[in-house]
């Protein structure tokens, strides 16, 4: 489909790659088209779907989105609200999405919606929804704390009608396929924040190593060299979570409690690296001069997106058997 035919780990060398970016919108804007709206059609979609939207998709013709998140239902997927009922050969949506990346934009939408009045888990589907059809309401672009280079939009659908065709693989499967989406976004999420971790730790480094108080430079004090090599420990102990979770999903293995912790593990780490690094830059760190304080702002969303730290703590106790299953 246009692709070069690699595994899943050469997505995330590019995904690691793309953190030399000195911002965090555009890595997530590629993230989405390559590893968040895209998985379930590539392994469940049919062939003339694949054609009509996966080969143009990779080949970056047109921009894609992921319609998940609603107004009442974040994290909580299975309390979404979106209607697509089956009239003839086809559905008709109603509802809205919200914190839709590239929605202002998108060409299409990989949508989840309730096909039917079933189980919550067993009641949804996943259908490819192009954004230029009557009905389709791009409300706003959404103002945010960061990743303000990114297009995040808010959408209602209005009776906007879709050929049933356009249903990737089976009615009521949508809440298993994009739980399994869940697993690459999370992953690419995590490394996409390595690289510019690392890069604000050096850059502290230098910035403190320069930057004279009460005669000395910051860095020659213990506590800030020593929480420097701590902060640096972290982001390696975090790239070894992620490489072992993604060779253990290349070969074929459930990576859903693992991908979860190095998900909660990362958007902590990002707050605190970059809460720390900031602290030494003084008030620099407080001005939008400098790369600490943007990232300050734009990996604060590593604990929100894709699922929040709460979700992934209660994720990784049912793994752990603390929790009853539901």
């Amino acid at each position: 489909y246009g692709g070069m035919g690699l595994d899943f780990s050469y997505s995330i060398a590019v995904a690691e790659e793309l953190g030399n970016i000195r911002c965090g919108g555009v890595p997530m804007a590629v993230g989405v088209q390559a590893g968040m709206a895209t998985p379930a059609l590539t392994r469940f979609g049919s062939e003339e779907l694949k054609k009509q939207f996966l080969v143009p998709t990779i080949a970056g013709d047109i921009v894609a989105c992921l319609g998940i998140s609603e107004a009442g239902a974040g994290s909580d997927v299975a309390n979404i609200k979106t209607t697509a009922v089956r009239k003839g050969d086809e559905y008709v949506i109603n509802g809205g999405k919200m914190w839709t990346t590239s929605g202002c934009q998108a060409d299409w939408m990989c949508l989840l919606a309730n096909t039917s009045e079933g189980p919550p888990h067993r009641n949804k589907s996943l259908i490819c929804l192009p954004m230029n059809l009557p009905g389709v309401h791009v409300a706003k672009r959404i103002d945010k704390l960061g990743m303000r280079s990114s297009d995040t939009a808010q959408i209602f659908f209005e009776d906007v009608r879709v050929p049933s065709k356009n249903l990737i693989g089976e009615e009521g499967k949508g809440f298993t396929y994009q739980m399994l989406q869940f697993q690459e976004e999370r992953l690419w999420g995590v490394a996409t924040v390595l690289t510019p971790l690392e890069t604000i730790i050096k850059e502290t480094i230098d910035y403190t190593r320069q930057r004279k108080v009460f005669d000395q430079p910051v860095l020659h004090n213990q506590a800030v060299h020593f929480r420097l090599a701590e902060l640096a420990t972290e982001v390696e102990l975090l790239r070894s979570l992620l490489h072992r979770t993604v060779a253990l999903y290349v070969e074929g293995n459930d990576v859903t409690k693992f991908a979860s912790m190095a998900k909660l593990k990362a958007g902590r780490l990002a707050r605190e690296v970059t809460d720390n690094c900031l602290q030494f830059w003084g008030g620099m760190g407080f001005t939008s001069e400098v790369l600490v304080s943007r990232f300050y702002r734009d990996l604060r969303l590593m604990s929100i997106g894709g699922g929040t730290d709460e979700t992934m703590l209660s994720i990784i106790c049912k793994y752990m058997e603390t929790l009853p299953s539901k």
